[in-house]
């Protein structure tokens, strides 16, 4: 059975292609299926929504994700200035893993925990401090992954 490539985009996130074939993923109304989300490894999809999405709508989940890269294309604001921005969106929405995804990413691309922490600050006029102090520690969590792994990467890189 063919499995479907996934290839990471700038951010990690992945972009699907190929497709899918043999009996095991056809319903027997004929529809294509996806895995069960059950049988996945964490490391399949980026987020826990993305297996049942696939396994329900897998057109819909492939345009989202070509959809979503294209907006990771942007030239302009630069990198570091996206992911705080996508972060605060998070923020607003009180989705604690995309505080913490978006932290991460941040931070690998070279965000402070000062300009993590004050972008989170900036949306308490309009939105209250509740939001602010309950994003605080997914945010310091995404940052110290993020830093980590931006550590990591450069002792990688340097020859020995």
């Amino acid at each position: 059975m063919a499995q479907k490539q996934h290839d990471k985009t700038p951010t990690g996130r992945r972009a699907t292609s190929g497709g899918r074939e043999g009996p095991a993923d056809v319903h027997e109304r004929g529809r294509r299926r996806g895995p069960d989300p059950a049988e996945q490894d964490e490391d399949a999809w980026n987020f826990p929504f993305e297996a049942e999405l696939h396994a329900i709508a897998p057109g819909l989940h492939d345009a989202q994700n070509a959809w979503l890269s294209q907006i990771d294309s942007l030239r302009a604001p630069d990198r570091k200035t996206h992911e705080l921005i996508r972060m605060v969106c998070t923020v607003i929405m009180r989705n604690r893993p995309g505080v913490v995804r978006h932290a991460r990413l941040a931070a690998e691309v070279g965000a402070t925990w000062e300009e993590i922490a004050g972008s989170i600050f900036l949306t308490e006029p309009a939105f209250g401090l509740l939001p602010v102090v309950e994003a605080l520690p997914w945010a310091r969590r995404g940052f110290e992954r993020g830093s980590t792994d931006m550590k990591e990467a450069k002792k990688a890189r340097k020859p020995a």
